[in-house]
Order: structure tokens, then C-alpha cells, then sequence
């Protein structure tokens, strides 16, 4: 079963030994909108003008990409009009990081470890369990940076997402965040999709801009 944008993006979000996340808040919004994307790729939902519509709700037999198809369904369906994406994003970031982080438990990627803060509190942390994934998708990373556009899409998505939710850092640790956007803004550019998905991630890249600023905002004030 292939691994889906979200785990690719919580994958990086995690450090490999502690298991912390890193940038919690803006990965958290991108792993939602990964797995948004996925069912756009697969033809379940379109994103357009912002909103979301379920246009085929056949599972795709990947179980996360399956249950937050249900519960988009169920969700659109209680409203007069299509939802916008900032507003599935809010509703579900949360959930979706703890769905996510459970697939990669399942797969055997990482694996939970429960500690205490102080001494006092429960936390559960997720260092990697199986490294390969990991280095793959970041040696397909580096070579997309080095090398120009790539046509395959889910690649090219993936990179919207990490410049959207501004986790230059995470995905190109090694690269100065000014020129990872840069790069990223160019190679995200052009015909490498159907119009349908690119339109859908440019609507998702403005929707994820607009929440991780505001919760930037909020968490400064």
C-alpha cells in the first residue's frame, strides 16, 4: 500500500529519535490538506473556488483516505452549500494528525512510546521504527530541488503543501528558507496537472495560508 501525502508529511514533521513533532500547528493543517489532496488525485472530491464537493464516494481501499471520505461526506451533506476548505481544515487538522500518526504506527514507520512530562503528564512521542520510507521520500525531494519540475503530480503536490503551510524547513532542512520558497513557488508553476488539481491546490495553498497565519496571529496575541 503506497504511503499517502499525509504520512509523507508527518513522516517529516516527526524528529526520527524523540518523536516530537516539529512545527506541530502548520503540519498539522498540511497533513489535513494531504489527505484532502490524495482524494482529489483519486477522483472522490474536487476543490474548487475553495469549496469542497464529494463527486465520487467509492472507497479507495486506503482506510485513512477512506474514513475522512465518510466524514466529508456526512459533513457536506448537513449543509445548504459546499463548505469552504479553511473550514474542513479547521474542523479536522486535529484529528487528522492523530489518524495519520496512527497509520504510521500500523505500518510499522514509527512507534509509540509513552512518556511524562515533569514527571506528571502523559505524552505519547513517535520516533521512526523503519527509516526507509523517510529517506526515500526526501532523496525524491532533493532531486525534484536540484533538478527542475517534475509531471508526477502526487510530487509536485506534495511540494504545494510544504510551501503553502511554510515547512521549507522541514522537508529542506539544509537550504535557506528564502530560496526554498522561492524554489518551491517556481517548480509548483506550470502545467505539470490536470487543470482540475491544480486549481484544487492552489485553492488549498491559499487556504492553508490563510489558517497558519491566523493561527500565528492568535498565538502571538
Amino acid at each position: 500500500m503506497a504511503v499517502t501525502l499525509a504520512e509523507e508529511i508527518m513522516l517529516l514533521s516527526l524528529d526520527d529519535e524523540s518523536g516530537a513533532a516539529k512545527e506541530r500547528q502548520s503540519a498539522a493543517w498540511a497533513v489535513s490538506g494531504g489527505i484532502l489532496l490524495d482524494l482529489v488525485l483519486a477522483g472522490r472530491v474536487t476543490v474548487d473556488d475553495g469549496r469542497i464537493r464529494v463527486t465520487d464516494p467509492t472507497p479507495t481501499e486506503v482506510p485513512l483516505l477512506d474514513e475522512r471520505l465518510r466524514q466529508i461526506e456526512t459533513w457536506c451533506g448537513k449543509r445548504s452549500r459546499d463548505p469552504k476548505v479553511t473550514e474542513w481544515l479547521t474542523k479536522d487538522h486535529t484529528k487528522a494528525v492523530k489518524a495519520t500518526v496512527a497509520s504510521l504506527c500500523e505500518r510499522g514507520l514509527v512507534r509509540e512510546e509513552q512518556r511524562r512530562v515533569l514527571g506528571l503528564f502523559p505524552v505519547s512521542r513517535y520516533p521512526e521504527a523503519d527509516g526507509s520510507v523517510e529517506r526515500e521520500l526526501r532523496a525524491r525531494l532533493r532531486s525534484v530541488l536540484a533538478e527542475g519540475p517534475t509531471h508526477r503530480a502526487r510530487t509536485t503536490g506534495l511540494l504545494a503543501l510544504i510551501h503553502g503551510a511554510k515547512l521549507h524547513h522541514l522537508a529542506f532542512p539544509d537550504v535557506p528558507r528564502k530560496e526554498c520558497a522561492a524554489l518551491l513557488e517556481e517548480l509548483t508553476a506550470g502545467q505539470w496537472a490536470a487543470e482540475g488539481v491544480r486549481r484544487a491546490i492552489r485553492d488549498m495553498q491559499a487556504a492553508m495560508v490563510l489558517v497558519t497565519t491566523a493561527s500565528v496571529v492568535a498565538a502571538t496575541s
